[in-house]
C-alpha cells in the first residue's frame, strides 16, 4: 500500500483501520525492499510510551518537511510483537526488527529525522530497539497514575477491557512481577489491572532509563503540556534535530491545539474538564486504586518518577 505524506500526518495509527489500501497491499521482497534503502543515510528517534500520555501529539510535532518525520504506531512492529507473543525465535524476530527498522527509517526528504512512536503494547521489545539503533536519541513519556487511572475510567467499557488484554501480554512477556499469583490477578478491578500494567511500564522504563543514560530521557503528558516550547527545544537536541525557537513557536500554536486523533480543535483545558468528570464518578476508586499502587511500588522498589528527566530542573 501506498501512504504519502498527508495520510500519515492525518492517520492517528498507520494501521490498516486508518490505511484506506490496506486491503490491496503491494507484496515486495524484504531483501528488494532493503536494497532500495540507504541505511547509512537515515536517522532515528524513538518515543516509547505509557499511553494516554500526548505521545501522538507530540509525533504530530515531528511532522516537520525536510526536517523531520514521524512514524505513529506502526503494525508491522505490532506484528512482530504477536509472533514474540506466539513464540517466536528471539533471533528471527531480532534479524527482523532490525530490518524493520531501517525500512520504517526512511525520510520522505533526503535529511530528515525518521522518530517513531510504536504502539505501547510493543513496550517489551523497546530495550532491542534501542540497542539496535546505538545513534538513536529516545524519549519515555507517560501520563501521572491518577491521571492514567481517570483516562481508562473515561472510556468506560472499552478502556476497561484494553488494560486487560495489555496486560495479558505484558504477563506473556515477564513484565509483571509484582508477586501475584494468577488467581489474585483475577480477583482484581479493572482499574486495579491498569493500574498493575502501568507500574510493568513504569519499571521497563526505569530499566531502560539507566542502561542507557546518555540518551534516554523521560517526561510526563503533563509537563509537556506545561512546557511545550522547553520541551520540544530539548527533544531536538536529543534528536538531532536543527531546528529554531520560531518554528517550535508555530508548533505549539497549530498541533498543540489540536486533538492529536481527531485533529479538532483541542486545549489544555479540554484535558483537564475530561479528568474532572472523570473524577467525579470515579474519584474514589481512582484514590483507592493510586493508594494501592504506591504500596505495590513502594514494595517493589519501584519510583513513580522516572529516571533521566528531559527539564532537569523539574521531575519528570
Amino acid at each position: 500500500m501506498i501512504a504519502d505524506r498527508e495520510l500519515r500526518r492525518e492517520a492517528p495509527f498507520l494501521i490498516d483501520e486508518f490505511l484506506p489500501d490496506a486491503g490491496s497491499p503491494i507484496i515486495v521482497r524484504r531483501t528488494d525492499a532493503l536494497t532500495a534503502t540507504n541505511a547509512d543515510s537515515t536517522r532515528i528517534g524513538f518515543i516509547f510510551h505509557s499511553a494516554y500520555c500526548c505521545s501522538t501529539l507530540l509525533a504530530n510535532a515531528y511532522d516537520r518537511p525536510g526536517v523531520a518525520t514521524s512514524v505513529k504506531e506502526p503494525v508491522l512492529l505490532n506484528d512482530l510483537t504477536g509472533w514474540r507473543l506466539r513464540g517466536g525465535a528471539p533471533d528471527r524476530i531480532g534479524a527482523i526488527l532490525g530490518d524493520a527498522l531501517t525500512l520504517l527509517a526512511r525520510p520522505f526528504e533526503p535529511g530528515e529525522t525518521t522518530i517513531i512512536k510504536p504502539s505501547n503494547v510493543v513496550n517489551g521489545l523497546a530495550p532491542a530497539m534501542v540497542a539496535a539503533r546505538p545513534e538513536a536519541g529516545v524519549l519515555l513519556i507517560h501520563a501521572p497514575l491518577e491521571i492514567y487511572l481517570a483516562s481508562i475510567a473515561n472510556k468506560g467499557l472499552r478502556g476497561r477491557l484494553w488494560v486487560r488484554e495489555l496486560l495479558s501480554k505484558q504477563l506473556k512477556e515477564g513484565l509483571v512481577d509484582f508477586g501475584f499469583t494468577g488467581d489474585d490477578i483475577f480477583k482484581q478491578s479493572d482499574l486495579q489491572i491498569a493500574a498493575l500494567g502501568w507500574l510493568a511500564q513504569q519499571r521497563l522504563f526505569t530499566r531502560m532509563a539507566k542502561a542507557w543514560p546518555d540518551r534516554v530521557r523521560s517526561t510526563s503528558s503533563e509537563t509537556l503540556l506545561a512546557r511545550p516550547l522547553e520541551s520540544l527545544t530539548a527533544l531536538d537536541g536529543l534528536f538531532g534535530i536543527t531546528s529554531d525557537a520560531k518554528s517550535r513557536g508555530v508548533i505549539v500554536n497549530t498541533t498543540f491545539r489540536r486533538h492529536a486523533k481527531s485533529g479538532e480543535s483541542f486545549t489544555v483545558d479540554n484535558r483537564l474538564a475530561e479528568q474532572k468528570v472523570a473524577t467525579e464518578l470515579h474519584g474514589d476508586e481512582i484514590t483507592l486504586v493510586y493508594d494501592w499502587a504506591q504500596l505495590i511500588a513502594e514494595q517493589s522498589g519501584l519510583e513513580f518518577t522516572l529516571p533521566n528527566p528531559l527539564l532537569t530542573n523539574i521531575a519528570s
